[in-house]
């Protein structure tokens, strides 16, 4: 057996209606002109090539929009392993745009980015392998009507790309029915003594990142199998101001809030509180800082500085200022109640206090800290 029939849910509404439309739809036109002019060898399933996968996901600096900013290498790295029998594990710490990247090159290989597996540490088998339409089972025994096929399963017998966020969340038993699907290519079905074979374009894409609690390490049968890229966090202030900014921007566009462009003072500073904060040391190198629990990550700074343009718009002027992003910023540094606080208080005296034109940003964060 190598068939299953699609299950494919109804997508209603039109991509205004939709607060978050899949990667596929809302860069329908970007795809739709790089397929056109891609002339380059496609991998056996693969809407593009791996050449335009990379464009899509770079930009080209003109029609192409950029969807991750990082090293161009290690995005060629990703490619280049999705286009073999490899699957390919995307491992960083929180924030660094794994689960945005996995989205994307899904989008860009298979032309649907929505077989998705949520790793949770309630996560079942079935979710990795199938599951059974229970009124189904009972009333006319197992049958391949009656099996409930997972976006693993779908994947394999769609030739297309499927997804697992948060590998390590899942218990290690779950996990390790990845190891057949992976190695064999194959995800047997002993209730009916048939299997499902993967059709060329079947590739797996997995994140994990080691930094949060309650995670399960893989096993080495089961890491043997990916080939893993490592993504780092931004390498220079600016080059995260740039993120920030493009991100606050898009989030702000669907949201209907007004742009980044007068916040921009107000992003390089929560940008440059959390680079700070995170690496224990000022951007100068003359002063050390406690760090908090917390990961202040880049996308904890994306979320800090929409809900700050979100008050601004509702509740200010519509320009962003310190009194908009405070809130956000301490809720995020301050995760443990007493030694977060506590080195929060201090950097704010240490550093921010003597910042030059920063006066109006402590006082801000001084007055809901």
């Amino acid at each position: 057996m190598n068939d299953l029939s699609p299950v494919s849910s109804p997508r209603q509404g039109s991509d205004a209606e939709v607060l978050r439309p899949h990667a596929e739809e809302q860069y329908a036109e970007e795809l739709h002109l790089l397929a056109k002019e891609d002339d380059r060898p496609r991998p056996p399933g693969w809407k593009l090539s791996p050449w335009a996968v990379t464009t899509y996901i770079l930009g080209d600096g003109d029609r192409v929009t950029p969807k991750y900013v990082g090293a161009r290498r290690v995005v060629e790295v990703a490619v280049a392993t999705l286009a073999t029998d490899r699957a390919l594990l995307l491992l960083g710490v929180p924030g660094t745009a794994k689960t945005w990247l996995s989205e994307h090159l899904a989008a860009a290989i298979s032309g649907d980015s929505t077989l998705l597996v949520q790793g949770t540490a309630g996560t079942a088998e079935e979710a990795v392998r199938y599951g059974w339409n229970y009124a189904r089972l009972l009333a006319e025994g197992p049958s391949i009507e009656a099996l409930t096929p997972s976006p693993v399963m779908r994947a394999m017998a769609e030739g297309r790309v499927t997804r697992v966020e948060e590998l390590t969340r899942m218990p290690s038993d779950v996990q390790d029915a990845l190891i057949t699907v992976l190695s064999e290519k194959t995800l047997p079905i002993p209730e009916l003594g048939r299997e499902v074979q993967a059709r060329r374009g079947f590739n797996l894409i997995a994140t994990a990142n080691d930094r949060d609690k309650g995670v399960n390490d893989l096993s080495s049968a089961l890491r043997r199998r990916f080939n893993t890229v490592v993504l780092p966090v931004p390498a220079t202030a600016e080059e995260e101001v740039d993120i920030v900014a493009r991100r606050v921007d898009q989030l702000g566009r669907s949201l209907e809030l007004p742009g980044t462009g007068t916040g921009l003072e107000e992003i390089r500073r929560v940008v440059t509180v959390f680079r700070e904060l995170r690496s224990g040391v000022t951007e100068d190198g003359r002063t050390r800082v406690k760090s908090p629990s917390g990961t202040l990550s880049t996308a904890e700074a994306i979320s800090v500085l929409t809900s700050g343009i979100a008050l601004a718009a509702h509740f200010g002027d519509g320009v962003l200022r310190p009194a908009d992003v405070a809130a956000g910023i301490v809720g995020a540094v301050v995760q443990e109640p007493v030694s977060d606080r506590v080195a929060w208080r201090e950097y704010l005296e240490t550093v921010v206090r003597e910042r030059p034109g920063w006066q109006d940003f402590y006082r801000a964060c001084r007055d809901v800290s």
